[in-house]
């Protein structure tokens, strides 16, 4: 494993267990086994590592949501898959999807530039207005359906890991779930 790789991991791993302002880069980079220096030479900064490896998580994860629910036959198979691949890339994933929450409820989001978020949102974004447009889903602003849409998968995986489910049902809530959301924009 490279050692950019290594330092990412390590960072992933102590900002969700520390907290970004809890996590000095010198201990990043004992948990990575290089030298602090090393840190620097492939971020700036922690705050452009920070930044890099959340937008190295989303890429992975929205590559994973799109590639296992593209050529679905309706609308509404299409969200359903896109909402189920979600959550069971965060269940894979928690540690992963643990920082993208943090992330998000952080001064950090304020450091990724508003079109490159607008850019990463616009293929969802386009669908939804589809929706409205076929009359599938709810007249409603694409941000607020979004809010509604991310809201309820980030809500549902909290209530997952916080119970100790079988997989199967896991499997049923998170269907259930997605029965209630579509009730609910539709």
């Amino acid at each position: 494993m490279d050692k950019k790789q290594l330092l990412l991991d390590a960072a992933l791993k102590l900002f969700v267990e520390y907290g970004f302002h809890g996590t000095p880069t010198s201990l990043i980079a004992k948990e990575a086994g290089v030298a602090n220096g090393t840190l620097f030479h492939y971020f700036k900064t922690k705050d452009e590592l920070v930044v890099a490896l959340y937008v190295d998580i989303k890429s992975r994860m929205s590559g994973y949501v799109f590639e296992h629910a593209k050529g679905q036959a309706t609308f509404k198979d299409t969200i359903k898959e896109q909402y189920l691949a979600s959550l069971y890339w965060a269940l894979d994933n928690q540690l992963q999807f643990r920082f993208v929450e943090q992330f998000k409820n952080s001064p950090y989001l304020a450091q990724i530039a508003p079109l490159e978020i607008e850019a990463s949102l616009k293929p969802f974004y386009d669908m939804l207005n589809k929706g409205i447009k076929e009359k599938i889903i709810k007249p409603q602003p694409v941000d607020l359906l979004f809010t509604l849409i991310s809201s309820q998968t980030y809500g549902i995986n909290q209530y997952l890991i916080s119970n100790n489910f079988p997989k199967a049902k896991q499997h049923q809530l998170i269907s259930d779930s997605f029965e209630m959301l579509w009730a609910m924009i539709t």
